[in-house]
């Protein structure tokens, strides 16, 4: 007789489904095991880290009074503020501190009634941390002492520290350091402020300036005393404290998160200008005239500085560079930066002119800078300029580099003339081309194309000298403008005059720029001149337009290339009252801020 047996056997799929099956199973195993010796090890460490806490009380209680105090302390005695242990392998740091307390029983001090013997207890602390410890939780346990016999009247004061932030509000875990070095032995404590902003150290010895102060905080500001006739403080605005006998000290700090300050060079056609110098100097006092912040910086090759770490204050630039002039700031000065925050500043400069005075005028309600403000300069000979705040200008001077520039790149160069246009025969001119002794009756010029670097708002046309031969008759100067938002090789470039059609021109010197052309970018001027006699000529040393874009500094203007002496600055704005101020001009770069008031 014969039997069959029958054969069967897995395939691949149901063999790689057990296999899944079987990970999924022995990572939660596992997960579970290693959870559960981590969980036996954090007890461990708890366990460990208790004992020695409790071992550190046993050691503080068994201490006579008068040695229950730190190491360099107040109260002065024998127990390190720091100390590190090993217990069962694993290694502790354990952070003792001691203080007296003043109890109200009997009144406190500088109170009413005034407790000459303010030290009436002692509060210990005892915090163990195991920072080799996984999840390990800081062990504090607190206690306190009382002296066995009565009190007696302290020869010693308090020292009470308040810090507060920007807004008034108490800062609770400030970091305070104090040191005395003119005490026996020298006193250091390290300790952290209440809920209340307070730390209290109560019977401090005496010392005249003894007490050196530093409160700080991870991501915030540092305030600190400083010692009296020191070189380079020498009339300090807050110097080290003073503890008198059985009087309190109370002295105050403000600190604050730290704020991004981002400077961008640029010019006025919003173009990035690296390696620019400037000093940036802040509000806050240390001493007499000695500002707490006072750095001289500098833009990188792409014209950009930043700092993560600047305290919160009201800061002003100064322009510093060799070869620039800081035409603008934008915020104006100050600059205000606030706690945990950020703020963006643009430096708009200019190739140096020296002698250059820069006025920003400012409203005295609201301190915002006034648009449109006129600016008069004048001294005591005939020098007079005039500008308006808020407004850009590009000019040009100079055409003797021929014509065929399509881009305004060189400040010598145009785009185009009719061939009865005079450039060159005299330098910085343009005229009439004189052929055979007779000047042509009719030409023009067409301009590069100029870039203001944003969207712009134009506002005047301006050229001189204003005033032309009589004998070139009426209007024998004239100008069309032709803006466009982009450009492209297509772009066409269609001039209108004051009335927005190509049938007018502009002949009046500062005239308005017809608003058609307003939210452009880029922007051309033709230039007509005619004659009715042939011996005679119209001439243009200077081509101007005034503008505001998002490059223009707000509420400011410059004057360039002035001489040393004294200016007087008048502004006015209507619905203001006029200001006249005088200027003293003796270095490269001065900043003057005007405040109006309605």
């Amino acid at each position: 007789m014969r039997y069959r047996t029958h054969s069967k056997s897995f395939t691949l799929i149901e063999t790689l489904v057990g296999v899944a099956v079987f990970l999924v199973i022995a990572t939660a195993v596992y997960q579970a095991y290693t959870s559960l010796f981590t969980l036996i090890n954090l007890n461990q460490y708890k366990i460990l880290g208790l004992n020695l806490a409790n071992e550190q009380f046993e050691i503080a209680r068994n201490l006579s009074y008068s040695d229950v105090g730190e190491i360099s302390g107040i109260p002065n005695g024998k127990i390190p503020h720091v100390q590190n242990f090993t217990r069962g392998g694993i290694p502790f740091i354990v952070i003792f501190t001691v203080r007296n307390i003043d109890l109200p029983f009997d009144g406190t001090i500088g109170g009413a009634p005034n407790d000459l013997s303010p030290a009436d207890n002692k509060l210990i602390e005892v915090q163990v941390n195991c920072p080799a410890c996984k999840n390990f939780i800081p062990i504090i346990l607190t206690t306190t002492i009382a002296p066995k016999n009565l009190e007696t009247a302290s020869n010693n004061g308090a020292l009470f520290i308040k810090v507060f932030d920007g807004s008034g509000q108490p800062v609770q875990n400030a970091d305070v350091h104090i040191v005395n070095t003119l005490a026996d032995p020298d006193i250091i404590i390290d300790d952290v402020t209440d809920v209340n902003g307070m730390l209290q150290i109560v019977d401090a010895p005496t010392g005249v300036n003894a007490y050196a102060i530093t409160i700080s905080k991870s991501g915030y500001s540092t305030a600190r005393t400083y010692p009296p006739e020191d070189m380079e403080n020498p009339n300090p605005i807050q110097p080290n404290a003073t503890v008198v006998i059985q009087q309190v000290t109370q002295i105050s700090f403000s600190i604050d998160q730290l704020s991004v300050l981002y400077f961008s060079s640029i010019n006025s056609i919003c173009a990035p200008v690296g390696g620019i110098d400037f000093k940036l100097v802040g509000s806050k006092l240390i001493g007499v005239n000695l500002p707490k912040y006072s750095q001289n910086l500098i833009t990188n090759g792409s014209g950009s500085y930043s700092n993560s770490s600047v305290e919160w204050d009201s800061y002003i630039v100064k322009s510093l560079d060799d070869s620039y002039d800081i035409i603008g700031v934008n915020p104006p000065n100050f600059i205000a930066l606030n706690p945990n925050s950020s703020q963006n500043v643009q430096l708009v400069v200019t190739s140096k002119n020296p002698k250059g005075l820069s006025v920003t005028v400012k409203d005295s309600s609201t301190g915002l800078p006034i648009a449109d403000a006129t600016v008069n300069l004048t001294d005591t000979g005939e020098y007079f300029s005039s500008k308006k705040t808020d407004r850009g200008y590009i000019n040009q001077t100079d055409w003797s580099g021929g014509s065929g520039q399509v881009v305004f790149t060189d400040i010598v160069k145009y785009f185009y003339d009719d061939g009865n246009i005079d450039t060159s025969s005299q330098e910085g001119e343009i005229k009439l081309r004189n052929v055979f002794g007779e000047y042509n009756p009719v030409g023009y010029l067409e301009s590069s194309t100029i870039d203001t670097g944003s969207d712009s708002n134009f506002h005047n046309i301006i050229w001189s000298p204003t005033d032309q031969p009589i004998a070139s008759g009426e209007n024998s100067v004239k100008f069309q403008v032709a803006t466009n938002r982009e450009i492209t090789a297509t772009t066409t470039w269609d001039y209108k005059g004051p009335d927005g059609t190509v049938s007018t021109y502009y002949t009046l010197v500062n005239s308005n720029i017809n608003s058609i052309h307003d939210n452009d970018r880029f922007v051309r001027y033709k230039v007509f001149l005619s004659t009715e006699s042939s011996t005679s000529t119209p001439n243009i040393s200077d081509i101007a337009f005034t503008y505001t874009s998002s490059c223009t500094p707000p509420g400011q203007v410059i004057f360039s290339g002035l001489s040393d002496g004294i200016y007087t600055v008048s502004v006015s704005k209507e619905g203001y009252t006029t200001s006249d101020t005088e200027v003293s001009i003796s270095s490269d770069w001065k900043e003057e801020i005007i405040i109006l008031s309605p």
